[in-house]
Parts: C-alpha cells; sequence; structure tokens
C-alpha cells in the first residue's frame, strides 16, 4: 500500500465520506500489518478520542479489507505491545506420560510371554509392580488396555517386536467373491433362505428361494432344517425343477450355503459359485426383493412348525411355482443410460418367466436334453392365468388351515 501522502483526521473523514483517494500497492498480509502499524502511530492511536479512534478503525478497516473484528483484535495487540504483527500457533502439547523405556519394557513383556492378549498383559503389569515390587513398572502398571493396544500399533513397537500380529479374519475359500456374469443366458441363480420363525422354542420351517438373474424363473422349496442332512437334497430336487441348465450359482455369506457340502455338490454338477460381496447390498437384491414379493406375500409371517415342510414343500412344487413361472407377470429391467453418464433402471415391459425365456435368441438350446420347449408351452397354456391363481390359493387355504387344525 502506498500511503507516502499523509492524511490527517479530517482528511480521512472527508475520505469514508467519498472525498479523497488512496491508492494501493500490495496486499500480503505482511503489508497490511506493516500500514496498520504505520497508520496507528503517525496519528498517536493511544491518546486519541473516542470518535477519532473509531474513525481511524473504519479508515483501517476499509483500506485494508479486515473484517471490523480482525481490526479490533490488531489495535488491541498494538495497544498492549506497541506493535502489529501475526500471532505465531502454537500446537497445544500433552505431557508425556510414558517414556521410551516404557515402550521397550513392553516389548520385553510381549515377548516374554507370547503377545498376550491386551487385559492379560495389563494384569501382569500390575502384578510386576504391586505383587513383585519391581519399580520399573510403575508408570505401565496403571497402564489402560486401549494404551496397550496404541502402543502395540505404533511403528516404534513394531520395529522392536515383528512377531506382534494383529487379529485377522480367517479367508473361506469356497466361492468366488463377485457378482455374476450372466451375459445374457439363464441358468446363474441367486438363492436366498427365509425362516417361518420361531414360536415358544419350537423352530419354523425354512423357505429356499432361487430365482435365475436372466428370467427371473423362481424355485421355491421348504426344508424342516437348513443342516446338511435336509439341504443337499432338498437342493438337488431344487436344480432339478430348472428347465434349463443351471451355470451358476450366487448366494450371500451364510454357511448354510458357504460350506465344503454344497461346494462338492456343486462341483460336481459342474456349477460355479460365487458369493457376495462387501458393501454390495444389490449383490443378491433380486432374490432378496422376491423374497418378499413372492415367499412373505403368499406364506406370511406366522410360525409354521417344522412338521409341516413337507406339505408345504409339495404345495411350492405343484401350485406355487408353476403359478409365479408360467402365470404371474413381473417387471423387465432396461438399463437406460442418462446424458450424465449414469446408468437407470425402467420398467416398462411385463411379462412371465416363462414369456421371457421365450424371447431369448435361441432359447431351446439352454433347454436340458429332457424338456422341450413344447411342453412348457403345454404347461403354460394348461390353465388361464386367472384359473392357475384361483387354483393355487384353494390350495393354500387347504394348506394353511390344515396347519392351524394340526398346530391347535
Amino acid at each position: 500500500m502506498d500511503d507516502s501522502e499523509a492524511m490527517s483526521l479530517e482528511q480521512i473523514e472527508a475520505f469514508l465520506s467519498g472525498s479523497g483517494g488512496v491508492r494501493f500497492a500490495g496486499q500480503r498480509r505482511e503489508e497490511v500489518y506493516a500500514w496498520t502499524e504505520r497508520t496507528l502511530v503517525r496519528h498517536q492511536y493511544t491518546g486519541l478520542s473516542k470518535r477519532e479512534k473509531g474513525l481511524l478503525r473504519r479508515y483501517v478497516s476499509q483500506m485494508t479489507g479486515l473484517s471490523r473484528a480482525q481490526v479490533t483484535r490488531l489495535i488491541g495487540g498494538y495497544a498492549d505491545t506497541g506493535r502489529v504483527m501475526a500471532v505465531t500457533y502454537q500446537r497445544t502439547k500433552f505431557a508425556t506420560r510414558y517414556t521410551k523405556a516404557d515402550v521397550e519394557l513392553l516389548v520385553y513383556v510381549d515377548k516374554s510371554h507370547g503377545n498376550l492378549s491386551g487385559p492379560a498383559t495389563k494384569r501382569i503389569l500390575e502384578r510386576e509392580y504391586s505383587e513383585y515390587g519391581q519399580p520399573v513398572y510403575e508408570r505401565l502398571a496403571d497402564i489402560s488396555v486401549a494404551q496397550i493396544y496404541r502402543f502395540r500399533n505404533s511403528e516404534s513397537y513394531r520395529k522392536k517386536n515383528t512377531s506382534y500380529q494383529p487379529t485377522r479374519p480367517t479367508p473361506i475359500p469356497i466361492g468366488e467373491r463377485r457378482k455374476p456374469r450372466p451375459q445374457g443366458r439363464p441358468g446363474f441363480l441367486r438363492i436366498d433362505t427365509v425362516h417361518q420363525g420361531d414360536r415358544d422354542g419350537v423352530k419354523g420351517i425354512y423357505h429356499i428361494n432361487a430365482v435365475d438373474e436372466v428370467t427371473q424363473w423362481e424355485i421355491v422349496a421348504a426344508t424342516p432344517q437348513i443342516s446338511e442332512y435336509w439341504l443337499i437334497p432338498l437342493l438337488e430336487q431344487l436344480l432339478e425343477q430348472f428347465p434349463f441348465t443351471i451355470r451358476g450359482f450366487h448366494s450371500d455369506n451364510g454357511s448354510e450355503f458357504i460350506n465344503y457340502t454344497v461346494a462338492r455338490l456343486l462341483e460336481k454338477l459342474l456349477i460355479e459359485q460365487t458369493k457376495s460381496r462387501a458393501h454390495r447390498t444389490g449383490d443378491n437384491g433380486l432374490v432378496e426383493a422376491k423374497n418378499g414379493a413372492i415367499i412373505r406375500k403368499h406364506m406370511g409371517f406366522s410360525h409354521i412348525g417344522a412338521p409341516h415342510a413337507e406339505a408345504v414343500d409339495r404345495f411350492h412344487r405343484e401350485h406355487l411355482n408353476p403359478y409365479v413361472n408360467f402365470h404371474r407377470p413381473c417387471a423387465v429391467a432396461e438399463i437406460v443410460e442418462q446424458p450424465n453418464g449414469k446408468r437407470k433402471r425402467v420398467y416398462r415391459k411385463w411379462a412371465t418367466p416363462f414369456e421371457i425365456f421365450t424371447q431369448l435368441p435361441q432359447c431351446e438350446s439352454f433347454l436340458r436334453p429332457d424338456i422341450s420347449i413344447g411342453e412348457l408351452t403345454e404347461l403354460a397354456q394348461k390353465q388361464s392365468d386367472t384359473e392357475a391363481a384361483i387354483a393355487m390359493q384353494q390350495a393354500k387355504k387347504r394348506l394353511l388351515s390344515g396347519i392351524a387344525r394340526r398346530s391347535a
């Protein structure tokens, strides 16, 4: 800032009223503070009247562009020290409680005991000081478990105790953790379980829901338990109900499907096994949506005891599955790319899973050898959609009435 022409308080007042002029030569902080100090010294700020001080404050604020609070802070510093200077920032430092020797002593104890847990190590440090009277442990005797782990995670600790390793999850080499890639081909299943609840210590049945990703062909089965004894035969029966060859089997990370028994079954059938990725809630979203739209809608949330699993499974196989696949339209997602590059799902088309399958190019090439497209068409035309729905509802009513009667 160039203020070579000194201004009196009268000229400053005229300048603030709109007359007079001052030109700027720079606005770095050092220049702003130096100019402010020269101005306060020139006008002998501390000896001015209250009105004159206010006038000078306004002048400094307008010339420097600083806020009123900043100008007040600078002038306050000038009144105390006679200088306008930047305040040097000093970081708050806490007193050091534990020394480098304490960390080395913790390393010594951990190595001696084979890296015990934090609470066990804390108790050892307490006993070394209180029971064995070793003064070197005085500070470590009061250490917290959290501080022990903080030291163990520090670089200085790890350099001295390379044997310490944090707990790591045990990887399970079953199934590849990724999203399936059907590439427009049927036979890539999404599978999940739905529990029908417990009551008074009696376990409810489990529904096994499998949905093809491309055609939305859905097979539902029921089992009294999801142990190996019950689940493996049920999975074999469930896979056989699909009219096309199964190529992929995708589930979440539940132990009912991520185990060596299921892995051996799928390997024998040459079916690729994949599992959902962490923090990707949509990986198994299709079957989870069907859990609510099909199973919960028709079977409800009430408890159904395990002894009724065979009757429920028969209902699924003879009534629910044919209705869902041949007579119940479902939304077909269409991926639309927006101008901003984002991809959005829109639903303009509704069709039954059988219709979706027949509209695939060369759909017959995906069928199992013992099934023809003519047989599937005959099943689809055996009843109208409404007739099939009424028959299914009547069968469901008989099923639930029988379950209620036997449970009473």
